[in-house]
């Protein structure tokens, strides 16, 4: 009796958790090869119009909606170093405020770029990138950087939806 309860109770058990060692099911990104090519053209204009400081093209990649957002280094000690820009006015004038202070180089790694799809209508992507400014302190020396930019699907287009600038910190250095 004791052994048929406890043989029950295994069963039972292994009948309700499931498998132990189920298999993950496989990811199937939600936009197509096609799409994400385009997305990625989508990103190469980006750089290109950012380092030709051309902001009417600029002001056309982005969102138009007052929830567009752009992370950047700001020069308003009160927004702190760095600061979220929400909106198409608030994103232009931060872009026009960076570009009137002298040349902007955005050099992405490109074998690192990676573009995802989260929806059919929303992908994301992500590069490592150096970029050279001066701007709010910054002295013009390249620097190392994230890029991580949402993308919204509009109409037939894909626009930014969200760019995300991040520095890089320095390594620690290794006490030894």
């Amino acid at each position: 009796m004791r052994k048929t309860l406890v043989a029950a109770v295994i069963i039972s058990a292994a009948l309700f958790a499931g498998p132990v060692t189920a298999a993950s099911p496989v990811h199937r990104d939600p936009l197509d090869d096609r799409t994400l090519r385009t997305i990625r053209s989508r990103f190469g204009e980006l750089i290109e119009s950012a380092n030709r400081h051309d902001l009417q093209a600029l002001h056309g990649m982005f969102w138009q909606s007052p929830s567009v957002l752009l992370v950047a280094k700001s020069a308003i000690p009160s927004e702190g170093n760095w600061a979220g820009f929400w909106g198409n006015e608030a994103v232009d004038r931060k872009l026009h405020d960076i570009a009137a202070l002298g040349p902007v180089i955005l050099a992405p790694d490109l074998s690192r770029l990676k573009v995802v799809g989260l929806t059919r209508d929303v992908a994301e992507s992500y590069v490592p990138m150096t970029i050279t400014v001066s701007y709010a302190g910054q002295d013009g020396t390249p620097r190392p950087f994230l890029m991580v930019i949402h993308w919204i699907k509009v109409a037939k287009d894909w626009k930014v939806a969200s760019e995300i600038i991040l520095p890089v910190p320095p390594a620690p250095a290794i006490k030894g």
